[in-house]
């Protein structure tokens, strides 16, 4: 069975003409009918299929399944369509397909529309034209069947320990109680294998909607999401953060396709060693892969390179704004898991592991400066096999005294990844739960495998290659932020990542509204972002929305403060207020600031003006 699958806004059809009398369909399907927003499925039903027509039927809709689940859709038009074999079934048996086929998706619970066989039909179809709104797949009546397990031996498990920074080793679950609370919840997870508050969502969820910075779009595939101007500002700011990270420490930016044709120089046969689950479509004759990563565009770029030994190490970084990762409906969770994820991404070329050492030294260590930066604690882990241990104890030592905390290691018996080592930092979520976000990692097989090298007196060679990402996912790192506040008493976020840094509440918006304007005038020429709360509310009622907004500064503008020149400000991580000239205001929040990002408003200027993106 061949079938075409086309995302369509309609598809429109009506039964012109009869094939023949003895084959056209007339009882139990419409001649004419019209579905909105739904999957159409072109079908043809091969020769082969009448062999096995419930095998066939049953594999269809294994396919069908599939393909709805990714574009969140349970409306299907199944349409009868020839013109994509040469060697069809006996109209039967093609009949017979359609009804089993449309019954079973019924039994579903899908809303099915289908044409009729045996028909000459005018139809319409209006394709959405996204990525995967195009699809192919050919399925057979027998599936290859799962072969035969063999008894192996199970696989020597992990070794764990804490080493300190003075090189003292302990056993994890033995150093428990000595270990912080982050610490603590990590060993249970990764070494007890213990779930924290299962069945609960993490806290992120609720907040990020509640504060109207991110939410489920129904009308995507289940897992992406939109952003909010709110949200958008912070995920703006971060990615700012990330690129000025990198491109300080040396990572030069290049930006890389997002679609692959999984036939070019055996990207295929490298598929699964970036992500688990790419996802993957039929466009023509062509078998095409949305990236996980940006590993391959790099790759590439590097491949293409003449790399001399005297330009190494060499650092490639791209924002991958559009990677993809196909994870299931139970698996999506908030901005902590989604199937469309941000991710910033460099890959350094190292002379030999001496070099690769360095630099995985050095951007660990740059991936703790983002733990400062965002305020929010990371916990490391590093992983190695047991060869690279042996070989690298005493820098395995030298790692943990730089990083200045505990670290828990494990140890695996053997390599089963394209790394031999690796860095990972984990935050802990409000149930206890990590978000494993920066991550470094000593790669010994690609540069062989993507055809890279570089040259030196002695000939070509191929580079042992670093994988960073100074930040982790740009939505996890949000999810961090979020999980903590969940955790504050009084929860905020950083100033410089706050949709507003300063809020003017003006006691009669009639009289002192345009006073409010002229400091927000002020503030915006030193980059930073103010509104006015010039709603027709109490005063009260306008405080409660800064506190509810998180506005980490905001200021009660009357009379008094318009004579005098001299503003109370409430600075809500102190709970406190203090007396401070505009002037003074504005240095204030440039020292909270530092030389972090800065980002312009994204909303109006007066609130009275914000919109609500989360009610109906």
């Amino acid at each position: 069975m061949r079938l075409l699958f086309i995302h369509s806004d309609h598809l429109e059809f009506e039964a012109r003409e009869e094939v023949t009398d003895d084959l056209a369909e007339r009882e139990g399907v419409p001649l004419e009918g019209r579905m909105e927003e739904c999957v159409t499925v072109f079908v043809s039903v091969e020769s082969d299929d009448e062999s096995d027509v419930d095998g066939v039927v049953e594999n269809a809709l294994v396919e069908l399944r599939d393909v709805t689940d990714q574009l969140n859709t349970r409306n299907v038009v199944l349409y009868p369509y020839a013109h994509l074999s040469e060697d069809l079934a006996n109209p039967d048996a093609a009949t017979q397909v359609m009804q089993d086929l449309e019954a079973a998706l019924e039994a579903e619970d899908y809303e099915v529309l289908r044409a009729p066989f045996g028909w000459y039909k005018s139809f319409e179809v209006a394709c959405k034209g996204h990525p995967l709104s195009e699809l192919s797949r050919h399925v057979a009546a027998h599936r290859d069947e799962e072969p035969a397990e063999t008894e192996e031996e199970p696989s020597a498990p992990s070794e764990w320990q804490i080493m300190y920074p003075d090189g003292s080793v302990e056993d994890p679950v033995e150093a428990k109680p000595s270990l912080g609370d982050d610490m603590q919840a990590f060993v249970a997870d990764e070494v007890e294998g213990e779930v924290a508050s299962p069945g609960e969502e993490p806290p992120h969820l609720d907040i990020m909607q509640e504060k109207e910075l991110v939410g489920y779009d129904e009308l995507s595939d289940v897992g992406n999401l939109r952003f909010y101007p709110r949200g958008k500002l912070i995920r703006d700011a971060l990615m700012a953060y990330v690129n000025d990270l990198v491109v300080e420490y040396g990572g030069m930016p290049v930006e890389t396709p997002i679609m692959y044709d999984l036939g070019a120089r055996s990207i295929d046969e490298h598929a699964g060693k970036f992500g688990e689950r790419q996802y993957r479509f039929e466009s023509g004759d062509r078998r095409m892969m949305l990236r996980f990563a940006a590993c391959f565009g790099q790759f590439s770029i590097m491949r293409d390179m003449h790399i001399s030994v005297h330009d190494l190490p060499l650092r490639i970084y791209e924002m991958s704004t559009y990677s993809f990762r196909r994870e299931q409906k139970g698996e999506v969770s908030g901005l902590k898991r989604q199937r469309a994820f941000t991710m910033p991404d460099m890959h350094t070329a190292t002379r030999d592991m001496d070099q690769a050492r360095a630099e995985l030294m050095a951007q660990a260590k740059l991936a703790l400066q983002t733990s400062t930066d965002l305020d929010v604690n990371y916990e490391p882990a590093i992983r190695m096999t047991r060869e690279f241990y042996e070989d690298n104890e005493e820098w395995v030592r030298e790692v943990v005294d730089d990083l200045d905390k505990p670290a828990l290691l494990e140890i695996l018996p053997e390599r089963h990844h394209y790394w031999s080592a690796k860095i990972d930092f984990a935050a802990i979520d409000g149930l206890g739960r990590p978000i494993e976000n920066p991550t470094v990692q000593i790669d010994v097989e690609s540069a062989e495998r993507f055809d890279i090298e570089y040259t030196d007196g002695d000939g070509a060679h191929n580079p042992p290659i670093l994988h960073f990402s100074p930040s982790g996912g740009i939505e996890r790192v949000m999810a961090a932020l979020l999980e903590k506040t969940a955790t504050m008493d009084t929860p905020q976020l950083p100033t410089w990542l706050s949709p507003t840094q300063v809020r003017f509440i003006p006691v009669n918006p009639d009289e002192h509204c345009e006073f409010c304007d002229d400091l927000v005038d002020d503030l915006a020429d030193a980059e930073i972002r103010a509104d006015v709360d010039d709603r027709d509310e109490t005063v009260g009622k306008r405080i409660a929305r800064a506190e509810t907004d998180w506005v980490p500064y905001y200021v009660v503008v009357g009379g008094d403060e318009i004579g005098s020149g001299e503003l109370g400000v409430n600075v809500r991580a102190e709970g406190d207020e203090v007396d401070a000239t505009p002037e003074e205001l504005r240095e204030m929040v440039a020292e909270d600031v530092g030389d972090l990002p800065t980002v312009r408003r994204y909303l109006p200027r007066h609130v009275s003006n914000h919109p609500h993106f989360t009610g109906r």
